[in-house]
């Protein structure tokens, strides 16, 4: 890996690959997931945009970049279904709002594109450039839509500065280091499905932290999806690991 400002320059084809990661993927995921949980509720958002990994198994074999397996196909539905079961469904607490649905599932295409358009240039570039090109064209993008003088405009305290920093940190910088480390390394597929480890953490940090009570029935949607993260990483019989090409 080329090290110092040398590593930061990309042929401008590649560049631009970044680029729309960063804008149709990282900002547009977390733009309508957000409206998604606006418009209707945490578990309809976390549902809809956790489709993710069928959309990127879908498009994996009708490219020919994968085979479609059982093994793969089994993985997909023990991750959705466990996510769905784990946040709620059929508790009857579900608002479904036409705008908030349409959200999450643009949040679910979002996610499912730079899974699937990262994983050929994180298996040429290191993460850390991958994802400063990323963030800088999901920023340059909110520039442009949210100038700096709104935001000036908005006299935010000290504290609430403090607050965005932290929560952007924890909440987007870290997450999305992690994630195209180990996109650099595994298949979008598997990839996506071990990221349904997300909403697991969720419910478990409340129960730790919040005292919420963990219900039956989520422990059989969180079994589920750990059961898909390790049917999903076990060796298959043919190799066909992806090169994908965005």
């Amino acid at each position: 890996m080329r090290r110092g400002w040398s590593g930061l320059r990309l042929p401008a084809s590649d560049l631009m690959r970044i680029f729309a990661l960063g804008v149709l993927g990282v900002a547009a995921s977390n733009y309508f997931y957000y409206l998604a949980i606006q418009r209707t509720n945490v578990a309809i958002a976390i549902i809809v945009q956790y489709t993710a990994p069928v959309w990127v198994l879908l498009y994996m074999v009708t490219r020919g970049l994968q085979k479609l397996s059982l093994q793969r196909v089994i993985s997909v539905a023990f991750a959705v279904t466990g996510i769905s079961i784990a946040v709620g469904v059929g508790s009857g607490k579900l608002h479904l709002d036409s705008v908030g649905v349409a959200a999450a599932l643009l949040a679910a295409f979002s996610f499912a594109f730079y899974s699937i358009g990262g994983h050929n240039l994180l298996k040429r570039y290191d993460h850390w450039i991958v994802l400063f090109y990323c963030m800088l064209g999901a920023a340059l993008f909110w520039i442009l839509l949210n100038p700096p003088w709104k935001v000036v405009a908005a006299h935010y305290s000290a504290a609430q500065w403090l607050f965005m920093l932290i929560f952007s940190t924890v909440s987007m910088l870290m997450p999305f280091s992690f994630y195209f480390a180990g996109l650099s390394h595994l298949d979008p597929t598997r990839a996506i499905i071990v990221s349904c480890l997300e909403p697991v953490f969720s419910i478990i940090i409340a129960v730790l932290v919040l005292n919420e009570i963990l219900s039956p029935i989520q422990v059989v949607g969180i079994v589920l999806v750990l059961t898909a993260i390790i049917v999903v990483q076990m060796p298959s019989r043919t190799s066909d690991e992806a090169k994908v090409v965005l």
